[in-house]
């Protein structure tokens, strides 16, 4: 019974993690273009942060999804320095895998630089300078 239950825990373990696929047939046989429809979310979890964001951010300041980008590329190179080298133990908690040429979308970079802002205020800790 060990064995049967294994085996069932194993194959289950390789139909979950098997790669779904989409087949897209075009009726002409031309060039399929798929657009790639990743969405990215960012999840904070800070509970005073939701409420230092709705204070401090207003459409008058806000900038474009480039700004936010590049800013962001500044913000997460310091913050995983100070992560690697276990400065600022208390609230640089993870390292953060962002890759500057992928487009989280303008909600995820606006979302992310005003979180830098956020912990530059509260901190104290030098992040989009």
């Amino acid at each position: 019974m060990k064995r049967l239950i294994t085996l069932a825990f194993i194959m289950f373990s390789f139909w979950a993690c098997t790669q779904q696929k989409e087949i897209v047939k075009s009726p002409d046989n031309g060039p399929v273009v798929v657009k790639d429809s990743t969405e990215y979310e960012i999840t904070i979890i800070d509970p005073d942060f939701d409420l230092w964001y709705l204070m401090h951010f207003s459409q008058v300041v806000d900038r474009s999804n480039e700004y936010y980008r590049s800013m962001n590329g500044l913000g997460v190179s310091n913050w995983n320095q100070y992560f690697t080298r276990g400065r600022y133990n208390n609230s640089i908690g993870c390292y953060i895998n962002f890759i500057p040429s992928v487009d989280y979308g303008i909600e995820v970079n606006r979302r992310l630089y005003w979180y830098f802002k956020y912990i530059e205020e509260t901190f104290r800790i030098r992040l989009l300078r």
